[in-house]
């Protein structure tokens, strides 16, 4: 099959390109390179899909034609592409056209193949809002404009397939962590703190949020799984994560004993927005795709903090 991954030079869409070439099928990767954060860390993402056997096409879904940007004979899409997290320096209009009008532009471009299987948005935790502990049943209650544009993207993405015009489904991600991650999120940051000796920005009280931390390779393990279960997964939102909470200082605990030191903190005023705890309810992708995520916390920290001193110490 030929498979298309948006973001595919990202964090999780990377690892997910990966894990389908692995598994036989023909990935083309896209990505707008956005200077988000250092464009030099997508390249490097790049390379290790380049060994692979991957492309990545250099577009952008606002406003480049996709249709002659890409093949004609995708199969199936998986739709990473987003500006992602909570961040005071992002605009709404940067949330909007990155989540909502690239998303839309991405639906008219699937609805254009003749092939199609599933388009499997990649949907987030935040669109829950604050407590994110609830099966996909319960009405979401976005409190960022991150939250509040994945939700309008996912149902942008379910709609047409409530209309039939093709199969679709969203996997709402909890809390990923592992190789690859963003310089700006926690594990990544509180690793790159304690190697060159470097306080770490804790935001006040959050050492006290519960996350369902979840292992990269945890999630993609449920992501892949839609491929041959387009049937179960058509027109649902399942959740992906990690069934076990941890606070914020327990992840601070684990990357230390990783590495054996200490890691100073500094606190900063609260984050608006920020999630007071998520814990991922995942009975719906145990059932339909039997799902069952097993990476423990120190184990996939042990795993980020190798990728961390093989390319940048």
């Amino acid at each position: 099959m030929k498979v298309l991954v948006t973001g595919a030079a990202g964090f999780i869409g990377s690892h997910t390109a990966e894990r389908l070439r692995d598994m036989g099928h023909d990935v083309i990767g896209m990505d707008n390179y956005s200077p988000y954060y250092d464009k030099s860390l997508k390249k490097l993402n790049e390379k290790a899909l380049s060994k692979k056997g991957i492309t990545i096409v250099e577009a952008d879904l606002r406003t480049d034609n996709l249709n002659e940007a890409l093949p004609k004979d995708v199969n199936y899409i998986f739709h990473f592409a987003a500006q992602p997290g909570i961040s005071a320096s992002c605009t709404f209009e940067e949330y909007l056209t990155n989540n909502i009008i690239a998303t839309k532009n991405l639906i008219d471009y699937a609805l254009s193949l003749n092939d199609f299987r599933l388009f499997v948005n990649i949907g987030t935790s935040s669109i829950y809002g604050l407590q994110a502990t609830h099966p996909e049943s319960v009405a979401p209650q976005p409190a960022s404009h991150y939250g509040v544009t994945k939700l309008g993207a996912e149902q942008l993405v379910l709609a047409k397939s409530r209309e039939k015009q093709m199969k679709a489904c969203s996997f709402r991600l909890y809390s990923v962590y592992g190789p690859r991650e963003r310089p700006e999120k926690l594990y990544t940051k509180l690793i790159a703190c304690a190697i060159n000796d470097q306080e770490f920005p804790l935001y006040e009280g959050s050492e006290k949020h519960l996350r369902s931390f979840t292992y990269v390779g945890d999630i993609v393990d449920g992501i892949v799984s839609a491929i041959g279960h387009e049937d179960k997964c058509n027109g649902e939102v399942i959740n992906l994560g990690t069934e076990r909470e941890n606070t914020t200082q327990e992840g601070i605990e684990a990357v230390e004993k990783v590495l054996g030191k200490k890691i100073k903190l500094h606190v900063t005023p609260p984050r608006p927005g920020d999630q007071l705890r998520t814990k991922a309810n995942i009975d719906k992708a145990k059932s339909l795709l039997n799902y069952n995520p097993q990476t423990t916390l120190e184990e996939g920290v042990a795993q980020q903090v190798s990728w961390y001193k093989e390319n940048f110490c």
